[in-house]
């Protein structure tokens, strides 16, 4: 299983900023995908996540809800995360997550927000 982060890097606040997971080694329209996100020094938490199959389910954090959406191509192994009106509180590595047999994390991908 690979998962590929990528997308980050360093926006002005108010700014937007679509992150991708490119997805290998699973059967990727068989599993909720997930981002989570990390600052150094701070335990990693959950951003969204959504499910697989027809009639897909997302769910956000209430710190990003109404401004990130969470979307799949299962033909391209790929979810997304966009990110709109980003805030500094933002700042953070983002990471990929699958729960398979076990849970799968990506390298990670880190954006800045600031001015």
């Amino acid at each position: 299983v690979q998962l590929v982060e990528s997308g980050g890097g360093l926006v002005q606040p108010g700014r937007s900023l679509t992150l991708s997971c490119a997805a290998s080694g699973f059967t990727f329209n068989s599993f909720a995908m997930s981002w989570y996100r990390q600052v150094p020094g701070q335990e990693r938490e959950f951003v969204a996540t959504i499910t697989s199959g027809v009639g897909t389910f997302k769910h956000y954090a209430d710190s990003v809800k109404g401004r990130f959406t969470i979307s799949r191509d299962n033909n391209k192994d790929t979810v997304y995360l966009q990110m709109n009106n980003l805030k500094p509180e933002d700042t953070a590595v983002y990471y990929c997550h699958a729960l398979i047999d076990m849970e799968y994390w990506g390298r990670g991908t880190l954006v800045t927000v600031s001015s």
